[in-house]
């Protein structure tokens, strides 16, 4: 069915969970990993059009360190479920074009992502990111969400 999944990870839990998700899919389909983290600079407000200004400057190669990290523990855990299994770490002011094009580039025929990543102004920003992959993938895109605090109560109560 999927050949390569593309797992893209900002260590969220979230996208913990996706990672996961991807690496059952990939058990059941006999599919490849392809982890993946992109390191953008820590955003803040500011007067620009979309609201960010950036400013990476010497910090690169320390976030680069960061998404190697990243990525890099999704991939041992797929090697760890007996999965083959690809890291990719890049530097981007887009992280949602970098995703699409990892995707191209490695042949990725499913990226599996979540929906949100760490709170604050990096969540709202990696919710874009994947507004962003999901209108603009060539590839199916496959969104977890995390788990609704009401519909834990839901379920316990027999909802």
């Amino acid at each position: 069915m999927y050949k390569r999944i593309l797992v893209p990870t900002d260590g969220s839990p979230i996208a913990t969970q996706a990672g996961d998700a991807a690496l059952q899919l990939a058990r059941a389909c006999g599919s490849e990993i392809v982890a993946l983290s992109v390191a953008f600079p820590e955003a803040f407000l500011g007067g620009a059009e979309r609201g960010l200004v950036s400013g990476a400057g010497p910090q690169v190669d320390r976030m680069l360190a960061e998404a190697e990290g990243r990525a890099a523990a999704v991939a041992a855990r797929a090697q760890a479920a007996g999965l083959a299994s690809e890291t990719l770490a890049t530097y981007s002011l887009s992280p949602g074009d970098a995703i699409i094009d990892a995707a191209r580039e490695r042949q990725c025929d499913l990226i599996v992502m979540g929906s949100h990543g760490a709170g604050g102004l990096t969540g709202k920003i990696a919710g874009s990111v994947t507004q962003h992959v999901l209108a603009y993938a060539a590839a199916p895109v496959m969104v977890l969400r995390p788990p609704r605090a009401d519909a834990a109560v839901s379920v316990a109560a027999g909802f």
